[in-house]
């Protein structure tokens, strides 16, 4: 019975420590010790990955990697710098900023001739020959040179880039010119018609790529072609909008409007790209013809009903920033459009059939059809409807005046809030002796299970505990 009681005592007395409030000094300390363990133990050069096994031996971003290799997708290299420089920004703490520095190092040694990154970054010497990287060279006839602007690698890379130099005072030389080189090789990339690619390796020859409107096919494949879909202008994945949102964020950074300029081709490019009836839409991607395409071969050519409720999106952002009312004049009519195209329940279809506008998806062999019954799960084919708000939305901007829309940076208001302090404690308390935050998951790049990997270290999971740490010591101060 004494055992019991005695158990039954420090059981209480560890929820009660665990409920307690943390010091400012508590949650800095922890916040040191897991910064230092994820730069000296997890980082390779300065650059992450996605997910870690517990003893570090296994590693992955969207595809399994090696211990000398760094990801550029989001929860990756840009992702874990700009989390040290927000913490940097609330405390003040100077190793976060030489963090965040060391970061964008990384990212310089990764940076192509072709003006951004690729997939990941090489470090091993002997590997990085077969990689235009800036910082080793000349560029060799058969070295990797292809920038890539799907998943919001380069994206936002560059605008992590952009907020270290300003950091810097835009006076460290390396970090500052590798910046512009980036938002230079995305001005470069960008079609006479405002649209980017996918991937890029080279500028555009403007002669091959017409400014026309969009138009629909005489007949597309019902079959996968088998096509290169890397140079189509690609509203997939946000490619567009996160480099608008970037170029705008430049333009406000360094004062320089040709960045503004571009954005706003972006946006010009959406409004040529919009479909004529019966579809007043967007497509996923779209060929030099400006004509709706295959990418994949679940992807194929059709109106979407996700990426056309981003297009609506953009418009508005391109708007908020101009005041230019030709970007508002597409999107009632493409807001009826999917509104009459919603599914009973009112979700939407990724897909649509051109001009017959009957829901398009695919069976597990890839075989298009019109039912959803067997369709794969990796990719999401019946996606949520936004357009209530969408609409909400653009009769507020259309009914407000235009010199009062375009966004101003805010300072962070850090306050002391009960939601602040209890995700503090609950990151301190996740953390180990070694400064890790391990959690129950799987490598799901490595073959689970024959790995036999049940607890990891994962990017997203540090990144959100840091901002919690420094929103605790930041309110504190």
């Amino acid at each position: 019975m004494k055992h019991l009681i005695a158990v039954a005592a420090l059981l209480i007395t560890a929820s009660a420590t665990a409920q307690q409030p943390p010091t400012r000094d508590e949650a800095a300390a922890a916040m040191k010790r897991a910064v230092t363990f994820f730069r000296e133990k997890v980082s390779t050069e300065g650059g992450y990955l996605f997910r870690y096994s517990e003893d570090l031996a296994l590693r992955e971003g969207e595809e399994v990697t090696t211990a000398t290799q760094a990801w550029l997708q989001p929860p990756g290299t840009p992702a874990v710098g700009e989390a040290y420089l927000r913490a940097y920004e609330r405390t003040k703490e100077k190793y976060l900023l030489d963090a965040a520095v060391e970061t964008a190092r990384a990212l310089v040694k990764g940076q192509l001739h072709s003006g951004c990154w690729a997939e990941f970054i090489e470090f091993d010497p002997e590997k990085r020959k077969a990689h235009g990287y800036r910082v080793d060279g000349p560029l060799t006839a058969r070295a990797r040179n292809t920038s890539t602007l799907d998943d919001n690698k380069s994206q936002s890379a560059t605008r992590f880039m952009m907020h270290v130099d300003r950091a810097l005072g835009f006076k460290d030389p390396s970090i500052h010119e590798a910046t512009l080189y980036a938002l230079d090789g995305l001005m470069k990339a960008q079609y006479p018609n405002g649209a980017w690619p996918q991937r890029f390796s080279t500028p555009p020859n403007a002669a091959e790529y017409p400014v026309v409107k969009a138009s629909y096919p005489d007949t597309w494949p019902r079959t996968f072609p088998g096509v290169n879909y890397s140079g189509f202008y690609t509203l997939n994945d946000n490619a567009q909008a996160d480099v608008i949102a970037t170029l705008f964020e430049a333009a406000e950074i360094y004062g320089d409007a040709r960045y503004s300029a571009s954005a706003r081709r972006g946006g010009d490019f959406l409004v040529l790209a919009q479909m004529p009836e019966p579809q007043p839409a967007w497509s996923q991607q779209y060929n030099v013809q400006m004509q709706p395409a295959w990418a994949r071969k679940f992807e194929p050519a059709s109106i979407t009903g996700g990426e056309s409720q981003g297009a609506i999106r953009i418009l508005m952002d391109v708007y908020r920033y101009t005041g230019d009312k030709k970007y508002l004049e597409p999107i009632p009519r493409a807001l009826d459009y999917l509104e009459k195209s919603q599914l009973p329940g009112g979700r939407m279809a990724r897909f649509y059939e051109l001009k017959t506008n009957r829901p398009l998806y695919f069976t597990k062999q890839y075989e298009l059809v019109y039912t959803a019954d067997d369709v794969p799960t990796h990719y999401a084919f019946i996606i949520d409807s936004r357009v209530a708000s969408l609409r909400a939305e653009y009769e507020k901007l259309a009914a407000t005046d235009p010199a009062k829309l375009k966004p101003t940076p805010q300072p962070e208001k850090l306050d002391l809030s009960s939601a602040v302090t209890s995700g503090a404690r609950r990151a301190i308390d996740a953390l180990d002796a070694r400064g890790a935050w391990v959690e129950d998951g799987r490598l799901r790049a490595n073959g689970q299970p024959q790995n036999n990997v049940n607890r990891v270290i994962t990017s997203q999971s540090f990144i959100r505990n840091l901002d919690a740490l420094s929103r605790f010591v930041g309110a504190s101060k």
